[in-house]
């Protein structure tokens, strides 16, 4: 199982990259609504530079021309690591813009879904990556886990390429969720991820082992 991180913030990237644990990056529109001001073209190419893995950025159009047209012009920008973010649109259209694309050879990640039909539709098309939303899912009143776990049962019975990725975290706990049901891939934004090595037993055990190394190192200087 792969950690991204979900975030377009450069500062944010580099963090985390210096932890050595992020093997992909995704992003999406609100995402960039948070870096104001910035050139969306240059900021991708700051984060291709960055980060050594797969990219995921949204084709803002809401048909299969339009998410074709831009995906075309993205992967320019670094056909090896761009992933088209494609919409699952209600017509159709993005699982028609995922196949024509995949011809192409360009990566694919068919997003903002909601339930295992749609991860069908996605893998069959040949989608690089399908992304299922965990907190959207269960605020419909559906069970999330569920729905990662007979999405993932589909590729795998399948022999799909597709990897699933489950994003849509508000909170820690909802990481170990997701992990409990085995997507390929578990997307996670960058406040999530800095709360992630905090647990207050952790810190009052080292804070004991602290004082109890300062009582030997008094001990050792009266020997």
């Amino acid at each position: 199982m792969e950690i991204f991180l979900d975030t377009a913030n450069i500062e944010e990237i580099k963090e985390i990259l210096s932890w050595g644990v992020m093997r992909g990056l995704t992003t999406n529109q609100k995402i960039f609504l948070n870096e104001k001001g910035v050139n969306f073209e240059t900021q991708v190419k700051k984060i291709l530079d960055l980060v050594d893995g797969p990219v995921s950025i949204e084709a803002p159009a809401c048909d299969a021309e339009g998410i074709i047209k831009a995906a075309r012009e993205y992967a320019k920008w670094n056909k090896k690591k761009v992933v088209i973010k494609i919409p699952m649109l209600a017509n159709g259209d993005g699982i028609k813009a995922a196949y024509t694309l995949e011809k192409e050879g360009i990566k694919t990640n068919v997003t903002a879904m909601m339930n295992v039909n749609q991860t069908m539709l996605a893998a069959a098309a040949g989608a690089t990556y399908a992304s299922l939303f965990f907190n959207r899912i269960r605020d419909g009143g559906v069970d999330p886990i569920e729905v990662v776990k007979q999405s993932r049962a589909f590729i795998d019975q399948g022999d799909y390429k597709t990897k699933l990725i489950v994003g849509s975290i508000r909170k820690p706990n909802d990481v170990i969720e997701i992990a409990s049901a085995n997507p390929h891939v578990i997307t996670i934004p960058y406040k999530i991820m800095k709360q992630m090595p905090f647990h207050e037993k952790t810190v009052e055990t080292l804070k004991e082992f602290d004082k109890a190394w300062e009582e030997f190192l008094k001990a050792e200087k009266k020997c």
